[in-house]
């Protein structure tokens, strides 16, 4: 079968190798879709902290199952699937009080550990979720950063009210979206990307705001009154976002940290303490997350087919990341296996 593999920064090869065994627990997946993600751009730049070469990629997936080990119930094959990438220890303080998507040993796959971007790909059965009967494949690849959303959301409490969210990006738009779906009255996005303030809301936002050309205090009050927002949810992982978080946030609001930083940003805790800010990070999701995110794409509450922007067979995944790091405009870039 066909395996891409990041060598080292910059490197992607094609290599052949052979179909890997699975486990009584386990199935054997087909992969049929791969979503690029900013992390995953991360370990091709060799930018990530935790990732070492070589590795497989591969965790925003979908496909079918080809094999179903002796021990696994619930799924035939043919099914249509995706997978939570976690690999978890079950023993640690996290995992044992209900937080392994934090576990002190947590790998993920397509990072610390391999991913899925081959032919065929071994899954734990209790990592793995049946795709809705209508659901499209596209979609299945979709899961995975919806779960981010909910997740995010999810460490917020209620969702209500207006909700800021700072970056354009796949994951902000998929919150605004979520956020729209779970109840708030309006949301708005913000970016310095015209492209993907537009992609924003043909999908729906509420409201997208270009902060390069728009002052954001002015926006805000001028879209969601004197008060502001009720949630902030920061998408970027940049000294500017987070400041822009908390100088926006009125007393009492609640912030989470979705965007992924790359240095550490300097926080205004005096703000924080004097406007009795709370102040939450989100990390992944959990299984109850995958859950969600299948059943509001049955439902229909999210618009999808704008966030693929382009897409490459498995022999272009080099030309992939070149058509992402050219500055050209896109947004969710998917692999086809099939």
């Amino acid at each position: 079968m066909r395996q891409a593999v990041v060598d080292g920064p910059g490197e992607i090869v094609i290599r052949e190798v052979d179909i890997p065994p699975f486990a009584p627990n386990e199935l054997l997946m087909r992969t049929e879709r791969i979503g690029i993600c900013g992390s995953d751009v991360h370990v091709f730049d060799g930018k990530h902290p935790y990732t070492t070469y070589p590795v497989v990629q591969g965790h925003e997936v979908s496909g079918t199952v080809a094999a179903v080990g002796a021990d696994v119930d619930g799924f035939t094959i043919g099914d249509r699937i995706t997978f939570a990438p976690q690999v978890t220890c079950g023993t640690c303080h996290a995992c044992q009080n209900g937080m392994y998507h934090i576990c002190e040993t947590l790998k993920v796959m397509g990072f610390q550990t391999d991913g899925a971007a081959q032919d065929f790909f071994a899954v734990p059965a209790g990592n793995a979720l049946r795709l809705g009967r209508d659901m499209s494949l596209d979609q299945g690849a979709l899961v995975e950063p919806i779960a981010v959303a909910l997740h995010a959301l999810g460490r917020a409490g209620r969702v209500e009210g207006n909700v800021l969210v700072l970056g354009a990006g796949p994951i902000g738009n998929l919150v605004a979206q979520v956020a729209l779906a779970k109840g708030a009255e309006s949301t708005m996005v913000t970016d310095i990307s015209g492209f993907r303030l537009a992609k924003a809301q043909e999908c729906g936002v509420t409201h997208a705001v270009n902060t390069q050309t728009s002052d954001l205090k002015d926006a805000i009050v001028e879209h969601f009154g004197p008060n502001g927002p009720d949630l902030i949810v920061e998408c970027v992982g940049s000294q500017a976002t987070i400041d822009e978080a908390i100088e926006s946030a009125r007393k009492g609001t609640t912030i989470v940290v979705v965007g992924v930083f790359g240095m550490k940003p300097v926080v205004d805790v005096g703000l924080i303490q004097d406007r009795e800010l709370t102040v939450r990070g989100s990390l992944m999701y959990q299984k109850s997350d995958f859950v969600e995110a299948v059943r509001i794409i049955e439902s229909g509450g999210l618009v999808l087919d704008p966030l693929i922007t382009h897409r490459y067979p498995l022999e272009g995944y080099l030309e992939a990341y070149r058509q992402i790091k050219s500055g050209s405009e896109h947004l969710k870039v998917l692999i086809e296996l099939t």
